[in-house]
Order: structure tokens, then C-alpha cells, then sequence
């Protein structure tokens, strides 16, 4: 992959991995790095949901209700966002595709915007580090910075470095709900490391160790396959 924009076309990295991974983190660094968008199916929600465009006003039921957003609205969503001038040298997904169904659909979207095939990183983490990532995560109220008790601690327990505001829990990442998002992730997500397998299209990355460590391994792999 080269380092920045001017490929003929658009390819699209695809990032895989159970809840804690790390692909939110990773993805905006390897966007930076490369010089492509990041493309989050939460990012995409908030903004259209704030320009009250229709597919805002859509998925703005589901959310609320906290039901999930149907695939047609995603899609539609996905190939607004793609078609926009900064995707033109390549984008990073990170949420998305999430079932075989939207990987078949997001297939399909990719061929008619005539994208290259994507390159899909696995992250792979075992259950009990996912654990200690997602129950020691820690969010600043005021910007929003992210650290974990057991792995990154602030200076000042309950405080953020930056700005001194108050850290919290996410309510999902209490422990019971962690079991439960990682049980619907084996049953719905994890069929898709086999799909994009099966296809060439899947490298596996080892996620365990730091973030600059596993920043290391996916830039070596996007080195080999540019």
C-alpha cells in the first residue's frame, strides 16, 4: 500500500476482531499513517443523525429504541460515505462489516464503485486479555481520552492527564455485558474470519502487546501487500 493518496483505485482495509481488540485504535492510525479515511459505522450514525438526512432519521428509530440498525441503512450509509473525495485513495472500515450478509452486500457495493478487492486484518486476542482491556477501560468525560486501569493508568487515579476531568465506565463494559457483546460476536461476526478467508482476502495479525507493537505488525503487513 503506498504512503498516501494515488492508487487507480480505491481499496478498501477491512479490520476485524472481537469487542476490545483494538481496531478503533489501530484503524486511525494506520489511516494517518497512509493517508486514507477511517470510516466508523458509529462516526457515520452520529453524523447523519445530525444532519437529519433520511437515512439519519432511519437509523435515529433503531438507536433510539436500541434496536439495530437494518442493513439497507448501513449500506446505504457505507456507500454514501465511500463515494466521498477523501476515499479516492483508499478507506479503513472499523465496524463494519459485521455479518456474512453485510459482507456479501458491502461486496457488491465495493464492485459497482469499481474498488479493489479488500484486504481484511484479523485481530486476534485471547478471551481473558479482552477481558482485562474492556473492564479496565476508562473514558475522560471532558475529551474523551481513553486509558485502563490495569495497562495505562493516569497519573492521578479517576483523572484524566490532559485536562484533569473525571474518568469513567462505560456501562457496556461492565463484566457481564463484555460476556454477552463477546457471545453474539462468536455467533454473528467471528463466521466472517472464515467467509474472507476462504476468499485470500484475510491476514491475521497478532494483537496482544502494546499498541505500538500491534501498530508495527499491521503496518508491516499493508508493506507486503500495497
Amino acid at each position: 500500500m503506498p504512503d498516501g493518496p494515488g492508487p487507480r483505485s480505491a481499496r478498501a482495509v477491512i479490520f476485524l476482531g472481537p469487542p476490545g481488540a483494538g481496531k478503533g485504535t489501530q484503524a486511525k492510525a494506520v489511516a494517518s499513517r497512509f493517508g486514507l479515511a477511517h470510516i466508523s459505522t458509529g462516526d457515520m450514525f452520529r453524523d447523519h443523525m445530525s444532519r437529519n438526512t433520511l437515512l439519519g432519521e432511519q437509523a435515529k428509530r433503531f438507536v433510539q429504541s436500541g434496536g439495530l440498525v437494518p442493513d439497507e441503512v448501513v449500506l446505504g450509509m457505507v456507500g454514501d460515505r465511500i463515494s466521498q473525495p477523501d476515499c479516492q485513495a483508499g478507506f479503513v472500515l472499523d465496524g463494519f462489516p459485521r455479518t456474512r450478509r453485510q459482507a456479501e452486500a458491502l461486496a457488491e457495493t465495493l464492485r459497482a464503485r469499481s474498488c479493489e478487492q479488500p484486504l481484511v486484518i484479523y485481530f486476534a486476542v485471547d478471551a481473558d486479555q479482552l477481558l482485562r482491556r474492556l473492564t479496565g477501560r476508562r473514558t475522560c468525560k471532558v475529551g474523551g481520552e481513553i486509558y485502563n486501569i490495569y495497562d495505562l493508568p493516569p497519573k492521578v487515579p479517576g483523572r484524566c492527564d490532559n485536562d484533569g476531568g473525571e474518568l469513567f465506565q462505560r456501562p457496556d463494559d461492565r463484566e457481564e455485558v463484555i460476556r454477552e457483546r463477546l457471545s453474539q460476536y462468536e455467533a454473528q461476526t467471528r463466521p466472517l474470519v472464515d467467509y474472507y478467508r476462504e476468499r485470500g482476502l484475510l491476514v491475521e495479525v497478532n494483537a496482544m502487546g502494546s499498541q505500538a507493537e500491534v501498530t508495527e505488525r499491521v503496518l508491516q503487513v499493508l508493506g507486503r501487500t500495497g
